[in-house]
Formats: C-alpha cells, sequence, structure tokens
C-alpha cells in the first residue's frame, strides 16, 4: 500500500537514493514508486512533469547543501585558507561518506543524463572549482590546483567503489588535502 507523504521535500532523500542506485534513465517509475513508497499519481502530483522534474528537484537539493555547506565557506574570507580547505575534505568526506556514495552530478556528467542536465552539472563544478580557487589565491596555479582537487575528489569516489576498497577515498583526498595546504605555505 501506497504510505501518505506530507511535502514533496520529503520525497527527495529517496528520489537521490534511487537515482545514485539506477541512473536516470533505469529509474523506472516502478522502482521510483518502490523505494517513495508512493503510488504513480502521488509522484505525479508532486512531480508533473514525471522523471525529470523529479531529476531537477534532487539536483537543485543537492546544489543547495553544496552552496552552503561547501561552496560558501571556501569563500569566507575571514577564515584561514588552510582551515577553509581542511573543511571542505572533511564536509565532503561526510558528504559522500567517504566514497560510498557517488555524486550524481558525476554521474550525471558522464552518461546520457548529460544531454538534459548538462548545464546544471557544469555549474556544480564550476562553483566548486571557483570556490576552491578563491581559498587557494595566492598560490602558484590557484585554479589548476583547484580542478586537479575537484577532480581527484570525484576520481577517489569512482575507484574506492571500482575497488571496493573505502579507504581508497581517503589515501586519495588526503593526499590532495595535504598537497593544497602545502602549496599555501610560503
Amino acid at each position: 500500500m501506497a504510505r501518505q507523504v506530507a511535502e514533496r521535500s520529503d520525497t527527495i532523500p529517496a528520489l537521490a537514493g534511487v537515482f545514485r542506485t539506477y541512473g536516470f534513465d533505469g529509474a523506472s517509475l516502478a522502482i521510483i514508486a518502490e523505494h517513495t513508497g508512493l503510488g504513480k499519481g502521488s509522484l505525479y502530483n508532486f512531480f508533473p512533469r514525471g522523471k525529470e522534474e523529479m531529476a531537477e528537484a534532487v539536483l537543485d537539493e543537492v546544489d543547495r547543501w553544496f552552496r552552503t555547506e561547501v561552496f560558501e565557506p571556501l569563500r569566507a574570507e575571514s577564515v584561514p585558507p588552510a582551515q577553509r580547505i581542511a573543511s571542505m575534505f572533511a564536509t565532503v568526506a561526510d558528504y559522500f561518506r567517504s566514497g560510498e556514495r557517488i555524486c550524481l552530478f558525476g554521474a550525471f556528467a558522464l552518461g546520457e543524463e548529460r544531454n538534459r542536465f548538462g548545464a546544471r552539472v557544469r555549474t556544480y563544478f564550476d562553483e566548486w572549482i571557483a570556490g576552491l580557487t578563491t581559498a587557494l589565491a595566492g598560490t602558484d596555479d590557484s585554479t589548476g590546483l583547484a580542478e586537479e582537487a575537484v577532480a581527484g575528489i570525484q576520481g577517489a569516489i569512482v575507484m574506492s567503489r571500482a575497488l571496493d576498497d573505502d579507504a581508497a577515498y581517503s589515501r586519495v583526498t588526503m593526499r590532495l588535502e595535504d598537497r593544497l595546504v602545502q602549496a599555501l605555505s610560503p
């Protein structure tokens, strides 16, 4: 029996899990209904444009979280740069569960979803790199280091999952963090 959900936002965590597990194309309405506990009618009530609107809502929530918890703190000039970088690595490790949880923006960049959500994906990565570049201001190649770090974090997620080695994420990101902090030292 389908359950009652009070608000559309109550479905977002379950939808995110479905898209992480099955991808956009693999997430059928039947699978979405099963994982959210909602009937198809309730899903269409919350998301009249269907699965695409569901994915947009999930990306909105992930984007909002990253802006608040990662991107804006990287730009907080009242906090020392090394502290901003350490905070970013800790926050991101918690969010991605040290590589156990995939990045939806990263996943949507790789599949056919890119055709639908490409501008959103690009903005997410641009914002992350820009925030990290700000924190690395004064280093020899702040943008290059920021790109390398974001790519390294994304790669660590993939590698950790591919190797079924939870510690791989931590090993890679610890080296990345050390490299960035060293780059800040005169």
